[in-house]
C-alpha cells in the first residue's frame, strides 16, 4: 500500500495550495505551461512546501517524456543513460532532487545538454541556490521561491486528506494540535493524519489520543541547511531587541539541533556586538555559560544557556564599540591612514625635530596632552559614547572630560 503523501500528491496546479505566485492563474510556471514553451528552473524552500509536488505536475502538465536524478544518491552512469534517452525525444525533462549536492564532474557532464537544450532541467533544493549552485548552473535557469506555507494552506490539506481516508475530525482544537506538531510541512501533516486514521480506526479522534499517538514535533530545520542559519539569526536579532521570550524559543529549537559550537560561538558574537560596553562583563560570563554548556553536553547543556540567553536579552545593549572599529576599518580600507608620530614608534629617532614620548603614568589623571593618530587623521573621531547603562555613561563621561583637556580646559 503506498503512503497517502505520495497518492495524494497532486498532478495538477490546480490542486497546489500557498504558491500562486508560481502556479496560480496568473503564476509564471502556469503562464509557461499555458504557452507550451517550458525552460529550465531551480526551486527553492523549506521542506514539504512543495517543490517536488510542482515539478511532479509540470511533467504531467507538459505531457513531456520525463526522468528523476538525486544529486546526492545517483551516480553519473544514471545521468549519462538519461542523456542517450533523451537523444530520442524532442524534449526531456529531468528533475534534480537536492540539486546543491551536484558533484562537479557530474555538472560539467549535465551543463552542455541543458545548454543545447537536449534536457530541460527542474532543480529542487532547501538551501538558498544563490550560495550553494554553481554559477553555471545557475546561469542557465530561472530560480524560483516557495513560499512558507500559512495555517490556512495547511487546514486545507488536512481536510483533503481526511476526506480521502474517510474520517472526521470534529474538534477544531485537534486540527489545530496536527497543524502545529507538523511543523509547516505537508508531508509531515499528511504522515500524521494516516498515522493517526490507522491506529485509531474507527474511534473518534480526540485531542488526547492525537497527541498519543503523534507524541513529538516535527522540527523544521537541519543544522546543515539554512533554516537553521535563519534561526540562529533569529536568536541573534531576539536578543538584540531585548525579547526575552523569543530568545528563549529559537534558544530552544537550536538545542534541539545539538549543535553547542555554532549556538556558542554565536551568544559570543552577541555579547561582543550588540551588549558589550553597556555591559562589561557579558563577555566572560558568556564564555563561561558556553564553556559550561559544552562539559556538560546534551540535555543539561540547557541550563546554563538558558540563563546567559535571558541575562542577555535584559541586558542594555549598546554597539558603539563594534560602530567605532568599523568606522576606523573603513577609513584604513579607503586609504585614510599614514605613518605614526615618530614619538610612538618604538625604536628611537636621531631626528632632532622628534617629540619625546610622554609617558601617561607620570602625569596628573594618567593622562597628558600629545599626538597619538598619524598626522592625516588628527582631530578624527570613532568613539561615539551612548547612555545606555551606567557603565557605559561613564565611560561617556571619562570620554567628555578628555575631550576638554584636549582643548586645554
Amino acid at each position: 500500500m503506498k503512503p497517502l503523501a505520495f497518492s495524494m500528491r497532486p498532478n495538477h496546479y490546480d490542486q497546489i495550495v500557498g504558491q500562486d505566485h508560481l502556479v496560480g492563474k496568473n503564476g509564471v510556471l502556469r503562464k509557461m505551461i499555458n504557452n507550451n514553451h517550458i525552460f529550465s528552473f531551480i526551486l527553492y524552500g523549506e521542506p514539504g512546501c512543495g517543490k517536488t509536488t510542482i515539478a511532479e505536475a509540470t511533467c504531467a502538465m507538459s505531457n513531456i517524456p520525463n526522468h528523476r536524478f538525486n544529486a546526492s544518491t545517483d551516480n553519473k552512469d544514471a545521468l549519462k543513460q538519461i542523456v542517450n534517452d533523451a537523444r530520442f525525444n524532442e524534449q526531456t525533462i529531468i528533475v534534480i532532487d537536492e540539486i546543491h549536492r551536484m558533484k562537479k564532474d557530474i555538472q560539467d557532464f549535465l551543463l552542455p545538454y541543458v545548454e543545447n537544450g537536449t534536457l530541460i532541467m527542474i532543480g529542487l533544493t532547501t538551501v538558498n541556490p544563490y550560495h550553494a549552485v554553481n554559477p553555471a548552473i545557475r546561469s542557465r535557469c530561472h530560480i524560483y521561491k516557495l513560499n512558507d506555507l500559512s495555517h490556512k494552506d495547511l487546514e486545507i490539506i488536512l481536510n483533503r486528506a481526511c476526506d480521502h481516508l474517510n474520517i472526521k475530525i470534529k474538534d477544531e482544537k485537534v486540527k489545530e494540535y496536527i497543524i502545529n506538531i507538523s511543523g509547516l510541512e505537508i508531508r509531515s501533516l499528511i504522515n500524521n493524519i494516516e498515522t493517526l486514521a490507522f491506529v485509531n480506526e474507527n474511534e473518534e479522534i480526540t485531542l488526547e489520543i492525537a497527541e498519543q499517538t503523534i507524541q513529538k514535533a516535527n522540527i523544521n530545520f537541519d543544522k546543515n541547511q539554512d533554516n537553521y542559519y535563519d534561526t540562529l539569526s533569529g536568536l541573534h536579532k531576539s536578543i538584540r531587541g531585548s525579547d526575552v521570550d523569543a530568545a528563549l524559543h529559537y534558544l530552544a529549537k537550536l538545542i534541539l539541533a545539538d549543535d553547542l559550537q555554532s549556538l556558542c560561538r554565536r551568544l559570543l558574537c552577541i555579547a561582543y556586538e550588540d551588549i558589550s560596553l553597556a555591559n562589561p562583563s557579558i563577555g566572560p560570563k558568556v564564555k563561561a555559560a558556553c564553556d559550561a554548556a559544552r562539559e556538560l553536553g546534551n540535555p543539561e547543556a540547557r541550563l546554563p544557556l538558558a540563563t546567559i540567553v535571558i541575562e542577555m536579552a535584559l541586558s542594555p545593549k549598546s554597539n558603539s564599540a563594534y560602530l567605532a572599529l568599523q568606522k576606523a576599518m573603513d577609513d584604513i580600507e579607503k586609504g585614510l591612514s599614514g605613518p605614526l608620530p615618530l614619538h610612538l614608534k618604538n625604536l628611537n629617532s636621531f631626528d632632532p625635530k622628534q617629540t619625546p614620548y610622554k609617558y601617561p603614568h607620570d602625569y596628573p589623571n594618567a593622562w597628558v596632552k600629545q599626538q597619538y593618530l598619524p598626522d592625516s587623521l588628527v582631530g578624527r573621531t570613532y568613539y561615539e559614547p551612548k547612555n545606555s547603562s551606567k557603565v557605559e555613561a561613564a565611560f561617556k563621561e571619562r570620554y567628555n572630560q578628555i575631550q576638554e583637556w584636549k582643548k586645554g580646559k
